[in-house]
């Protein structure tokens, strides 16, 4: 293996679903500018997340996506034709 090729900047930062709320705590690299203060009192860097584990649809099993930038909307009234043409079969 190659040396000094990972970070050493490893420290504990939030990341957090901005579409339904859900946080956790972990180590990471990242930067960001954002702060925020976790149960135990203290504060740390926060990541927002537009999807995890907690939200996205493979991992929940249901079929509705939560998208803040509305490409699920997009993709679907551009092929709106081929969905219904895949109905009528």
């Amino acid at each position: 293996m190659k040396k000094d090729i990972h970070p050493k900047e490893y420290r504990t930062v939030v990341f957090k679903d901005m579409s339904n709320e859900y946080a956790f705590l972990t180590k990471s690299t990242v930067n960001t500018k954002d702060t925020i203060v976790w149960e135990d009192g203290n504060e740390y860097p926060l990541v927002k997340l537009e999807i995890s584990s907690t939200s996205h649809p493979f991992f929940t099993g249901k079929m509705k996506l939560v998208d803040t930038a509305g490409r699920v909307d997009k993709f679907r009234n551009k092929y709106a034709r081929h969905f219904d043409q895949g109905k009528d079969k």
